[in-house]
């Protein structure tokens, strides 16, 4: 093999950084990522590596086009998440956000369950640290319970894998689907793999974790949060649970629900995060419904709400970072001394309310056109009154209250060089998508 693991070069760089400083740990932070997307280019198109353990063989790579479009995407979402973190002189956050990229490649570029299981519990144990490193007693209350839930996710997706195991003999990543709790261990199993992928991807009632925490991260940890967690999740449903019908109307509820929170609350950081699950929702419903036209809209949407809810976030992170204010009654004016800022955010939000000629045009478009084909006219609708919910929240209060409402009297610079650098560039792909939408899709 003439490549290694892409994971390897994440944490390798990871040892890296905690070695360096000052500008040399910059360009080894900016380095990583791309010599992860040469390496990823390198790899075989049916490379497989198996590595012995404990008397079981963990697969850590098992590439194919779905792996791959992952793979880059999680490669861009680091390069834009470093670019974005540069200013901050705090070796914790750069350590954990390269460990925690890294172990969302493993996760996607793992060949078996087991080697999934192990990535998953990494990701929660390296991505608390971005929560942590906001330094507030909430910041790590919200911490401690998203390490429960996530620990706890990893803990029902083994004892799943066990009984799938058990009762089929395979490990292998592959399509499972739901089956009759009457069908015995299989079928409990199917359920407690189900759930526990659920955790993570934000199902109605286990989606709590994600609006407590991810706005007690910090700026730049929020980044990093907005792409990895949940777009495992969705990774792993469209391999073992692509084509199960109970996803369409989970992934429906997902998509509305959000909208009535996000329109009353306040933390603009935490509408991000309501949002967020929405867009999750799109995703569920396409993998759900399970045609190609629904799975590739599904992974496209995916794609660009990497981009376009990181732009999001890095706007209202740099908000924060500028003003120390998160709340939108205490916010308003910011156009003046933040204009690059506003701008960059206005195609983050024109991107998530679907507007032509930006990314999320497209793809979800492709979703709710295969709801139609499908025979799932109420689950249009609900996608219908979700995309109008999000164009409200998303689309108009998160810059208008940002940026644009009444003067909150607050004069802060603009965002630092580097911040305005990621926000230009997730922005530049928000409209290149959007514009040329077949050279994604062709992937």
């Amino acid at each position: 093999m003439s490549s290694v693991a892409p994971f390897l070069v994440f944490f390798i760089g990871a040892a890296l950084v905690v070695g360096t400083s000052g500008i040399l740990r910059s360009l080894v932070m900016l380095a990583i990522p791309v010599v992860g997307a040469v390496n990823l280019y390198m790899l075989p198109a049916d490379a497989s590596h198996v590595v012995p353990l404990l008397g079981y063989e963990l697969e850590l790579i098992k590439v194919d086009k779905l792996s791959l479009l992952f793979g880059y995407l999680f490669h861009l979402a680091a390069f834009l998440g470093i670019v974005f973190s540069l200013h901050v002189d705090d070796r914790v956050q750069h350590v954990s956000g390269l460990l925690y990229a890294g172990s969302a490649l493993g996760a996607v570029f793992a060949g078996d369950l087991l080697t999934l299981f192990l990535f998953w519990e990494l990701l929660a144990v390296t991505s608390v640290f971005l929560i942590l490193a906001r330094g507030t007693e909430r910041s790590y209350g919200a911490a401690m319970r998203y390490l429960l839930i996530q620990v706890g996710s990893g803990v029902i997706l083994l004892a799943g894998i066990a009984m799938h195991w058990t009762a089929t003999g395979s490990t292998a990543i592959a399509q499972i689907g739901l089956q009759d709790w009457s069908s015995g261990l299989a079928g409990i199993a199917s359920w407690l793999l189900l759930f526990a992928i659920g955790i993570k991807a934000c199902f109605p009632l286990l989606h709590n974790w994600l609006t407590d925490a991810y706005p007690e991260a910090t700026p730049t940890g929020t980044v990093f949060l907005s792409a990895f967690t949940t777009k495992v999740a969705v990774y792993t449903l469209a391999r073992t649970f692509a084509g199960t019908e109970l996803l369409v109307y989970i992934g429906a509820g997902m998509a509305m629900f959000p909208i009535f929170f996000a329109v009353i609350e306040n933390d603009l950081r935490r509408v991000l995060a309501y949002s967020l699950i929405n867009q999750v929702g799109f995703m569920v419903v396409g993998i759900g419904i399970g045609t190609a036209l629904a799975v590739n809209g599904a992974v496209s949407h995916a794609f660009n709400d990497v981009i376009f809810k990181g732009l999001l976030f890095m706007s209202m992170g740099a908000v924060l970072y500028r003003t120390g204010k998160m709340n939108g009654s205490e916010l308003g004016g910011l156009y003046k001394t933040m204009p690059w800022t506003a701008g960059f955010c206005m195609v983050g939000a024109a991107s998530i309310s679907a507007f032509p000629l930006f990314s999320g045009f497209v793809s979800k478009s492709m979703v709710m056109v295969a709801a139609l084909e499908e025979h799932h006219p109420y689950v249009w609708l609900a996608l219908l009154f979700a995309s109008a919910g999000v164009f409200h929240h998303a689309g108009i209060k998160i810059p208008y209250f940002a940026f644009f409402a009444h003067d909150s009297g607050l004069r802060p610079k603009e965002a630092p060089l580097n911040m305005l650098i990621a926000m230009g560039l997730a922005a530049a792909i928000c409209i290149f998508n959007g514009c040329y939408p077949w050279l994604l899709y062709s992937m």
